[in-house]
């Protein structure tokens, strides 16, 4: 199989011919028929991952076709058309027992544990437990594009803080987890404060559900900027960036008893952020992670996403090739540009 492949961490990755995956006993190949780049693909490209382990092929965004099945799988056939979160739990434990697969300590991660989707064909473990049937209404590229940064915002907003109608939502970067986030929340009644230091993204976040903008190269103090906006802070925040600054932003920007989402990674030197501790515990305030999203919670999204309610596929920038993502994936921590890349030719 054709494949993206590097043998050294912030080495330039190559572009190999490698032999083509099989699955195991509960597993399946995919043909993968789109694959999204993500900043945790550059995360894991720089080092800062200790689950991957070199040589490696990254990707963890994916959707394609089952060409291949291990003799324990039931629930898939070849033929079928799937995606799958990039946390995948192992179905045996007692979070994945508890229906909580996005923590599971066994967890099957394409891209990180295991080789990823940049490559034509990617196999997938404990599949009955993790593979998402995709309805025909939604094309490859559009799937994958759920498959962490949609899903992760979705779980973040829905789930970890419950987010309410009517409620204030600010969001820290407008990149791909928090251009999802704002959609999702707008779709689910919210009022979402868009926070970036691009005016593109700023502009795009409107057209994606943002009530209000926040320049946060152009104003002094952000959250003193989101407390004026709603009034004595937001209800909700996601950091959706994972940096010292958007961290502390996003907590400090909240109104009493109000709940921080942290989804962007914290790795490397950002591992250890300072946060106002003295307001976390003087005002209340709740304090989440959100790490995928279990595949049994697909079906609400993709009900969602069926009624019109949110539109991830405008969030797509670019459809490139395997070739063109070597140079994309290097530059991903620049954040230029808006919308996601997703790899549609191999």
């Amino acid at each position: 199989m054709k494949a993206m492949y590097y043998e050294a961490f912030e080495a330039t990755p190559e572009i190999r011919n490698l032999p083509d995956p099989t699955p195991g006993e509960d597993g399946v190949v995919i043909a993968v028929g789109a694959t999204g780049l993500c900043r945790s693909d550059w995360h894991g490209w720089m080092g800062h991952d200790p689950d991957i382990k070199l040589p490696h092929v990254p990707g963890h965004e994916l959707a394609g076709k089952v060409v291949a099945t291990g003799r324990g799988v039931v629930r898939f056939k070849v033929g079928d058309r799937v995606t799958v979160p990039f946390v995948s739990g192992c179905g045996h434990c007692a979070e994945c027992h508890s229906g909580n697969q996005q923590v599971c300590p066994s967890q099957f991660q394409p891209g990180f544990t295991h080789w990823g989707s940049f490559a034509e064909y990617v196999a997938i473990d404990y599949a009955d437990t993790n593979l998402v049937h995709l309805p025909e209404s939604v094309d490859d590229a559009t799937a994958a594009s759920l498959g962490c940064r949609f899903a992760t915002s979705f779980r973040a907003v829905a789930d970890q803080a419950k987010t309410r109608p009517g409620e204030w939502i600010a969001v820290h970067g407008c990149g791909g987890v928090g251009l999802s986030a704002i959609m999702i929340a707008s779709a689910l009644g919210a009022n979402a404060i868009a926070i970036d230091i691009s005016a593109e993204k700023l502009a795009f976040a409107r057209e994606c559900g943002a009530v209000a903008t926040i320049n946060a190269a152009k104003v002094a103090d952000v959250a003193e900027a989101v407390r004026e906006i709603t009034k004595g802070g937001a209800h909700v925040s996601i950091d959706a960036l994972g940096h010292p600054v958007t961290c502390f932003n996003s907590i400090k920007n909240l109104r009493r008893r109000g709940r921080h989402v942290q989804v962007g990674l914290m790795l490397g030197d950002y591992a250890t952020p300072q946060i106002p501790m003295a307001q976390v515990i003087g005002h209340e305030l709740e304090i989440y992670g959100s790490h995928g999203m279990q595949a049994w919670r697909y079906d609400a999204m993709l009900d969602m996403l069926a009624a019109g309610k949110i539109a991830p596929q405008k969030l797509i920038g670019r459809r490139i090739s395997l070739e063109e993502a070597v140079p994309a994936l290097m530059s991903l921590d620049k954040a230029e540009g808006k919308g996601i890349s997703v790899i549609t030719r191999f």
